[in-house]
This record gives structure tokens, sequence and C-alpha cells, in this order.
């Protein structure tokens, strides 16, 4: 991150919506660059209600050619879930390929004892299917993830002659951490920036705060997108303004932020991209 941009991060109150387990990293990072992270989650994590699928899905791993992995919640679902079975998930992913959407995601990967097979260039999932589509046509691909994944990376598999088998692999619901009373205070005291990471953070705030309050705040607050799908989740809730990160790494995350804020004084910041 440049010099000039990294300082003006600098007693900037962000607000981060992501689950508590997956923020530690952005909010040292920063609490590093002078920030003042706010940690007010609007997603946890759950088992499937029937994880019936899922258990099929772990007991037949080789019968597959590639696994999909969108995120660390998928492949922390499958580690809890081959746990419970008493199934070694490194010995029933042996031989087949893995795709992970992202190096954090990767990282986690390999933290695991598995071998990644293929990194996304583009941080997002639908890159996936892009970029392996000649490897992955008549092939057989799992799909592990949550019940409210976007249905555009099947879609895509399905387009380039993938035979796709997408199992629920984890929940993702609510926090029960954050009430609405909370979410309206931090609303009413305020903050710089609001990070939102998937389209179900977005809804949850806007069901805690109720329209109006939350396109208030989007007024006097910038909101940040991380990822063109969670992009889209604001521009259905009417947000003006928002700032698009490149993709989910933290460093692209600071950069869209500093980059909005160093320029903010001079007309169009930079990132946002009006409504």
């Amino acid at each position: 991150m440049r010099e000039g941009s990294c300082r003006s991060l600098k007693g900037k109150r962000v607000v981060v919506t992501r689950a508590v387990e997956q923020s530690a990293q952005l909010v040292q990072a920063l609490r590093e660059q002078g920030a003042v992270p706010i940690v007010l989650p609007m997603v946890a994590f759950g088992p499937p209600e029937d994880p019936f699928l899922l258990d099929e899905a772990i007991r037949q791993f080789r019968s597959y050619d590639w696994v999909f992995l969108t995120s660390q919640n998928a492949l922390r679902a499958l580690e809890e879930r081959c746990q419970f079975l008493n199934v070694s998930l490194a010995e029933a992913l042996e031989g087949v390929g893995i795709a992970a959407v992202g190096p954090a995601t990767a990282d986690a990967v390999e933290n695991a004892g598995l071998r990644v097979s293929y990194i996304a260039t583009k941080h997002q999932g639908v890159a996936l299917a892009e970029e392996l589509a000649e490897r992955v046509r008549g092939k057989r691909v799992l799909l592990p993830r949550s019940d409210r994944a976007n249905p555009e990376l099947v879609e895509s598999l399905h387009r380039f002659g993938a035979h796709v088998v997408e199992v629920c692999a984890y929940r993702t619901v609510r926090s029960d951490t954050t009430d609405s009373a909370a979410a309206g205070a931090l609303a009413e005291e305020g903050a710089d920036a609001v990070l939102f990471f998937s389209p179900s953070a977005v809804h949850h705030l806007q069901e805690l705060l109720g329209s109006e309050k939350f396109l208030a705040w989007s007024r006097r607050s910038v909101y940040a997108a991380i990822g063109p799908v969670t992009e889209g989740a604001l521009r259905k809730a009417r947000v003006d303004r928002v700032v698009l990160a490149r993709d989910t790494t933290v460093p692209a995350v600071l950069e869209a932020l500093a980059d909005y804020f160093a320029h903010a004084s001079s007309g169009l910041p930079a990132g946002v991209k009006p409504g």
C-alpha cells in the first residue's frame, strides 16, 4: 500500500460485519494502519439441518475429479464432519484435485495437510469455473458450500460441461451476538466505513436496522463491498455509493479503503462506484 494512502486510514472508525472467527486478521491489519476497527458480526455459521448428503459426498470423495472450495468455511465444515465420521480428510481426498477461491482459502487447505491443485487468479467463485473450463469438461466436481451460496458458479460449471454435485456443507445464519439495539446504537454513533463481505451481511444489517436507517447510515458512512456479488446486494438495497475492493484479500480491502479516504476531499473518491 502506498505510504500516503496508508496514512489516510489513521483514526478512521471501520465497522467489520464479518463473522468473529473470520475477522481477526483484518482487525489486526486495520489497527496496524492506525484505524479503529469495530466488530459488528452480521453472520454466523452452523451445520446443515440434514447432513446426509454431505456425509455421502465425503464417503465418495474419490469418485470426484475436483473439489471446489470457495471459502475457508467450506473447508472447516468438511474437517468437522470428517472428524465426526472418523474419516481422514487428507486420505479421503488423495488424488482428487482441489481448487481454492483465493490465497487465504488455499493457505487453510495446505495447513489442513492437503495439496491445492489450483488457486483462482480472480478471487471469486465463478472465476474457478472460467479459469478451469477446459480441465473440468466432462469431469465430476463436488461443490460443498453455504445454503445461501450464489448459484452462478454451478451454472458456469454446467455451461462448461462439468458434472456438478452441490451439497450444503454449512448454513449461513444471522449472528445471535448482535441485536437491533447494538446495531442501532452504532449506526447513531457513526463510523467512517462499514465493510460487507457477503450479501447475507447486507441483508442481516438491513433487517436489524430497517431499510430507512440502513440507507441513512450509508449516506453518513461509506459502505464497502468485498466482491461484486456483495456490491450487487448493496445496489439492490438502494445504496448510492459503494467502495469495491478489487479482491477478497486483506491488503486489497485496506487499499480500497485507504484510496477512498485519500481522495475523499477531491471530488469523486477513488474506488467509489456511484449508483
